[in-house]
């Protein structure tokens, strides 16, 4: 496996006058590509983009690198051949190492149906080569902020999720409560009841 990482002074999450930058932060990103001179060319670049680059030469390496280096997006070639770019796509996605990262695909001039398919199969996005890496790093950013709403907007319905389920559970309990206590009651009117006629069954022999 490979890395590439540029140092840089600038924090990672400000922008270039310091600022808050979403947009502009460091991304982690996986390049999956069984063309040697074309991953290391891809990682030069998006290093110097600001990128942290992590290389997987197919699919099976790239789901080893997932077990223990967390990704933002992870860029797949089309063109697999080992473990052909859908079937990786979905082993990542059933192996829950990486919920809440972005795929994209990567895709040649003259093979839009190869883009339509991997859109169709759950691709987040898809890139034509050759790359314009400017317009590449402004739709990897636009695709990292994507999936990051997607993320929280998750997050809030599984914690709003829970809530709701605490509150039934509650409620349940309340209803058992309530029922128990109705319960008790029927018992009490019904004893009372029992001694009231007693009461009367011996004020009657008495008279």
């Amino acid at each position: 496996m490979q890395f590439f990482k540029r140092n840089t002074d600038r924090p990672v999450g400000e922008g270039k006058d310091g600022d808050a930058d979403t947009a502009g932060r460091r991304l982690r990103l996986l390049v999956v590509d069984e063309n040697q001179t074309a991953r290391t060319v891809i990682a030069r670049r998006l290093s110097h983009l600001n990128h942290d680059v992590a290389l997987a030469e197919n699919g099976f390496v790239a789901l080893n690198i997932l077990i223990t280096r967390p990704v933002d997006i992870i860029l797949i070639d089309m063109g697999l051949i080992l473990l052909p770019a859908l079937a990786t796509m979905k082993r990542i996605r059933e192996s829950g190492l990486a919920p809440a990262c972005a795929i994209v695909m990567i895709t040649s001039r003259t093979d839009s149906a190869s883009a339509v398919e991997a859109l169709k199969a759950g691709a987040d996005d898809h890139i034509v080569k050759p790359f314009d890496f400017d317009l590449l790093d402004a739709r990897l950013r636009h695709v990292a902020t994507r999936a990051e709403a997607v993320g929280a907007f998750s997050r809030q319905y599984a914690e709003l999720d829970a809530r709701v389920a605490r509150r039934a559970m509650e409620l349940g309990e309340t209803r058992e409560a309530l029922t128990e206590m109705q319960r008790d009651r029927a018992r009490l009117v019904s004893s009372i009841q029992a001694l009231h006629d007693e009461i009367e069954r011996l004020n009657a022999a008495r008279a």
